[in-house]
C-alpha cells in the first residue's frame, strides 16, 4: 500500500525525488504520512481536497482487503 501511494504522489508532483512516506503499522491500523516538497503540496491535495480524498479512498479499499484500517496524512 505504501508503494501505491508513493506511485500516485510521484506521478502528480514536479519533484518526485522529494516524496517521502512514513509507515506506522499496528494489527488493525495502517497510518501513512506523506511528505512532499512545499511547492507540490497543492498538487497532492487538489481542488477542494479531491485528489487527497481519492488517494485516501484507494488506501482504504486496499487496507480493507487486509482487514485493517488505512489512514493517509499529508504532512506540510
Amino acid at each position: 500500500m505504501k508503494e501505491l501511494i508513493r506511485y500516485i504522489a510521484q506521478a502528480l508532483v514536479d519533484h518526485p525525488d522529494q516524496v517521502e512516506i512514513c509507515e506506522i503499522k499496528t494489527q488493525k491500523l495502517l497510518l501513512l504520512e506523506l511528505s512532499v516538497a512545499k511547492e507540490d503540496l497543492g498538487k497532492v491535495i487538489g481542488k477542494k481536497g479531491r485528489t487527497a480524498h481519492a488517494m485516501r479512498t484507494l488506501l482504504s479499499c486496499a487496507a480493507a482487503k487486509e482487514k485493517t484500517r488505512g489512514i493517509l496524512e499529508i504532512i506540510e
